[in-house]
């Protein structure tokens, strides 16, 4: 994030993976239920080549509908402390956003750059010594008064139950002109969780200014796949729906996937006419 040069925008689908260029220096993500609060692990000696991995992964995070990024420096490899502009950056374009996004960083105690970023423009609060802290002082942070969620079995009757329950948070939040795309959306992310996944999901509507954001968790690492728009490099497909997730592509100004606990995250956007 330091420089400047041109970057190419980011084009959906938004598929986060454990990026390694094979020396040892990776970077790992994980998201909970609903995409919201995403814990990015770094490994390695401070390089600019682990520099550019995290840019990749935290691009593809703030791309979707993360509200906290947790990042874990206890792997990384920074006797000096040279990192410290990078994650100054890092937090200032997460929290400059139009939609901002809390960055916790949870650095090793008695390290230089632990000094380094309590004695500079780091914000305090959003600095840590654990995770444990960092995920209970985020946690405190988010504001979900539109947010519903539900945990459905894998069977065909929970597609329904996943897109009634759009609908209804549709007409309490006052967004009737989301209510068809993103019930069709529900349906395709909830259909993929029962038919390929086979595992009990969870289902999650929530919403930010004019954004309905949609999510389905489920307990299979397979990423669903876009005929056509993803390239070898991604992960593994599941059999493809075809017009399902084309119909998603279509439907959604932003899709993607994330790696949770045990299995993954899809999750889509749909944008409304009014902060409402």
């Amino acid at each position: 994030m330091e420089r400047r040069e041109r970057i190419r925008p980011l084009q959906p689908p938004y598929l986060m993976t454990t990026g390694t260029d094979g020396r040892g220096v990776s970077v790992g993500v994980v998201a909970d239920a609903s995409s919201t609060v995403v814990e990015m692990k770094v490994y390695g000696q401070w390089s600019r080549q682990l520099g550019d991995q995290v840019t990749a992964g935290l691009r593809l995070c703030l791309a979707g509908p993360s509200e906290a990024l947790i990042i874990d420096l206890h792997e990384v490899g920074d006797l000096h402390g040279v990192s410290l502009r990078y994650w100054l950056a890092a937090q200032r374009t997460a929290r400059t956003r139009s939609a901002p996004v809390h960055l916790a960083l949870c650095a090793p105690s008695a390290t230089m750059l632990d000094y380094r970023l309590r004695h500079h423009e780091m914000d305090p609060t959003l600095l840590f010594a654990t995770m444990a802290e960092a995920r209970i002082a985020i946690v405190g942070r988010l504001w979900r008064r539109h947010w519903r969620q539900i945990r459905l079995a894998p069977h065909p009757a929970s597609v329904r139950t996943a897109r009634e329950l759009v609908a209804q948070v549709c007409q309490a939040w006052e967004l009737p002109d989301l209510r068809h795309d993103a019930a069709l959306i529900m349906s395709e992310l909830a259909s993929n969780a029962v038919e390929h996944a086979g595992t009990e999901f969870v289902a999650t509507v929530f919403r930010r200014g004019r954004d309905l954001h949609l999510a389905v968790r489920d307990l299979d690492i397979r990423y669903p796949r876009l005929s056509g728009s993803v390239p070898d490099s991604s992960p593994t497909s599941l059999a493809e729906r075809g017009r399902g997730l084309g119909l998603v592509h279509a439907a959604a100004v932003g899709w993607g996937a994330m790696p949770a606990l045990g299995g993954k995250v899809v999750w889509a956007t749909v944008t409304g006419d009014s902060d409402g």
